[in-house]
């Protein structure tokens, strides 16, 4: 290893917390609990932060694939912190086939996307039609992120139910779609739900978030109630 990824394995062992090693390890059971460090995220994205000015940091972004899983949540981040559309977008693209947790995945959202809304939407289709996971559910988590407010249209959920797969974690994604767009644009999403355009199990779970969610009025819980599949 370079002198810079061997300083970043040592820094992430300086903030390593046991206790919270095992508790996050349980939550994510698609990763090896040996590699888990145990390092709290407010502390990764303190320490991506720093690292992002090192002007070494080309070097651990090149080291893919990385031992342990704090690596990738750090590489994660400090593309995060990147302020170069094109680069973030080069470095996303580069780094998405390595993620192999939801943790990883959910943890990136660039600031620097919201200013180029156009583009991204274009990168955000290619993620959805992928044939890996991560790199699907971070396309719905794009699309959810920047595109339910002011720029929302109602092809974007067209997409997005449009996604058939097997796996729990995309699943579960376009679920968190869904019950996040009926918080936002109910009446255009409401449909989706009515006509039964899910699958059941991601369709039931988008109802069970949506009642769950403070944004939802009494009334609209009651009803979307009604509407689970048994």
């Amino acid at each position: 290893m370079t002198d810079i990824n061997e300083r970043i394995r040592s820094q992430l062992f300086d903030l390593q917390d046991l206790k919270y090693r095992d508790f996050n390890a349980s939550l994510i059971p698609t990763v090896d609990k040996k590699t888990v460090i145990g390092v709290r995220t407010p502390q990764l994205r303190k320490l991506a932060k720093e690292l992002s000015k090192d002007p070494d940091i080309e070097f651990f972004l090149r080291t893919l694939p990385h031992k342990y899983y704090e690596e990738y949540n750090l590489h994660g981040l400090i593309i995060e912190s990147m302020k170069d559309y094109d680069k973030c977008i080069a470095e996303m693209n580069k780094f998405l086939p390595y993620i192999d947790n939801w943790a990883t995945c959910d943890i990136i959202s660039p600031k620097i996307f919201k200013k180029h809304l156009p583009e991204l939407l274009d990168e955000i289709k290619v993620w959805m039609g992928s044939d890996h996971t991560y790199t699907i559910r971070f396309g719905i988590e794009m699309l959810m992120s920047f595109y339910l407010d002011d720029q929302f249209k109602p092809e974007y959920p067209e997409t997005v139910a449009g996604i058939k797969s097997q796996e729990y974690y995309v699943n579960m994604m376009i679920a968190w779609y869904f019950a996040t767009a009926l918080a936002k644009q109910y009446e255009a999403v409401l449909p989706f739900i009515e006509e039964k355009r899910l699958e059941k199990w991601t369709h039931n779970k988008a109802i069970q978030k949506s009642v769950e969610s403070y944004r939802i009025t009494p009334e609209q819980k009651a009803y979307l109630k009604t509407l689970k599949i048994k």
